[in-house]
């Protein structure tokens, strides 16, 4: 009885929430978020995307600014995290996609699975990976037609887009320092 009892008690937390961020790091984070997608969509659009059609404004982008611009001193949110997450679950996601054609949901399930043992062996955890692993299965007929080609762009290309855009704005801010190592 006495492990059931330890086991629920875990559930009930113990520690206080921390204080809300000041105003200027929602400031240089809501900038950062703003120019990193806006950049993503400029760059679909030069190639003739539209909005609705972009594939280079996938889900995973949105997680991904909340890391690199509203925390940018996570671990999660170091370069070689963004990018060999991000690529690294790409391929993941493709792969399974293409091996599992006729289940949806094996393919689903392996390759966030896969993605999330590849960021633990690589050292790369980077939690927006794990839908960009699923956008690879789930992401509709668009996005299977890119085949491998979806982990060079719209994922690498926009990736290293908020990359870019993290270095130079979180950088402007004289109490941010991103990022914390490259490496």
């Amino acid at each position: 009885m006495k492990p059931v009892l330890n086991y629920l008690e875990k559930m009930r937390g113990g520690k206080k929430s921390p204080p809300r961020a000041p105003l200027h790091e929602i400031f240089w984070s809501a900038l950062g978020s703003f120019l990193g997608i806006l950049g993503i969509y400029i760059v679909g659009h030069w190639h003739g995307l539209n909005a609705e059609n972009s594939l280079f404004l996938v889900g995973s982008f949105g997680a991904t600014a909340v890391l690199i611009y509203g925390v940018p001193n996570s671990p999660f949110a170091q370069p070689r995290n963004l990018i060999g997450g991000h690529l690294l679950s790409a391929v993941a996601g493709v792969s399974c996609a293409l091996f599992f054609q006729d289940n949806i949901a094996l393919a689903a399930a392996t390759a966030v699975t896969i993605a999330i043992v590849l960021m633990h062996l690589t050292n790369t955890i980077h939690p927006p990976g794990g839908a960009t692993a699923l956008i690879a299965v789930i992401g509709g007929s668009n996005v299977h037609a890119l085949g491998y080609w979806y982990v060079l762009t719209p994922i690498g290309t926009g990736a290293l887009i908020m990359l870019v855009v993290a270095v130079l704005i979180n950088n402007l801010s004289p109490y941010r320092r991103y990022p914390q190592y490259w490496l």
